[in-house]
């Protein structure tokens, strides 16, 4: 058994009565069931069962239970609540070096209860969820609007209008831009000054047409270095 295997084998507690739940690993090699004997391919569902080794789920007495897979916070919080058997799946990530969380083995009653409860308030769950959305996108318009005046502020020569441009461009949620950095929600000057210097190298010079001609970054960037500075410093002025 490998050693990042064997680490994550151990059963995981679970928050329903302190339960402790089973784990199940989907295998990403061949081995053999240690009480049937049968070969396991590769991507079978096992149990490791210590000095047995691994278990087919027929000989673990988990055969019986239904699949049900991550994404659905309510429904597997209600079939992990009604189950009196749980399993954990588990695949192992090669490109992260760890085992991820695939779903729940749990009772087909109690997945059928759960489903039934979820429809029961499916309503009241969309509505919950809608006003937390918005709730959401209030906070970051907020947000883009503070960016915006600390824009104006650190450069008041900048173009009328430019500073929400700016803003909206480096704060767009889930785009790895400087805007979404924990020093830009706290509205760090250098934060600030590299969204504006970013903006000046699209829109004031010509580093988009210089890599269009397949300059690399960093050559193109260099290219339009002085005036990006220039601008920077004739925005400074009112």
């Amino acid at each position: 058994m490998s050693r990042s295997l064997e680490s994550a084998a151990g059963a995981s507690a679970s928050p329903a009565e302190g339960r402790v739940d089973l784990k199940v690993f989907i295998s990403h090699r061949d081995s053999v069931c240690g009480k049937c004997r049968r070969q396991i391919g590769h991507g079978a569902w096992i149990l490791l069962a210590g000095g047995r080794g691994a278990l087919c789920l027929a000989c673990a007495d988990l055969d019986h239970l239904t699949f049900l897979p991550s994404g659905d916070a309510a429904l597997t919080r209600r079939a992990r609540k009604h189950t009196q058997l749980c399993a954990v799946v588990l695949k192992f990530s090669r490109a992260r070096r760890r085992y991820e969380r695939q779903g729940l083995l749990v009772e087909g009653e109690a997945l059928a209860q759960a489903k039934v409860e979820c429809l029961a308030d499916d309503d009241a769950r969309k509505r919950r969820r809608q006003r937390e959305v918005a709730r959401r996108e209030e906070v970051d318009q907020r947000f883009v609007e503070q960016f915006a005046q600390s824009v104006r502020a650190m450069f008041p020569g900048c173009p009328r209008g430019r500073e929400v441009a700016i803003a909206q461009h480096a704060c767009r949620k889930y785009s790895g831009r400087v805007g979404r950095s924990a020093a830009a929600k706290e509205l760090d000057e250098r934060a600030i000054r590299l969204a504006v210097a970013a903006h000046i190298r699209h829109i004031e010079t010509d580093y988009d047409a210089l890599l269009a001609k397949k300059r690399s970054r960093a050559a193109a960037r260099r290219q339009v270095a002085e005036r990006v500075e220039q601008v920077l410093a004739t925005w400074r002025t009112t």
